[in-house]
């Protein structure tokens, strides 16, 4: 006696669950994401850092205008002993 068949017949090509693939297509999407999130993390640094240098080089401009402050507040000291110098003292 011969073994029952299975219905729809014996050669039938099989396709794959839907939900296996969903599950890698989830897994594979997760991977992109980590890799799009470490690259974003260099160019934010990369941004950082470049926008700290703007500001640190704007600061010393700053600073540096301020020492001509001083300057002129010196030459106008030396013109004063200049001054009290060329007077007599009684």
């Amino acid at each position: 006696m011969a073994a029952p068949r299975e219905p729809g017949g014996g050669a039938q090509r099989t396709e794959p669950e839907p939900e296996p693939r969903r599950v890698v297509q989830r897994a594979e999407g997760a991977l992109r994401q980590r890799a799009l999130q470490r690259r974003l993390r260099g160019r934010n640094l990369l941004t950082g850092l470049g926008i700290g240098a703007v500001v640190l080089d704007g600061y010393t401009f700053y600073k540096i205008s301020q020492e001509r402050f001083l300057d002129e507040l010196e030459q106008e000291v030396e013109a004063a002993r200049a001054q009290a110098a060329k007077t007599p003292v009684n």
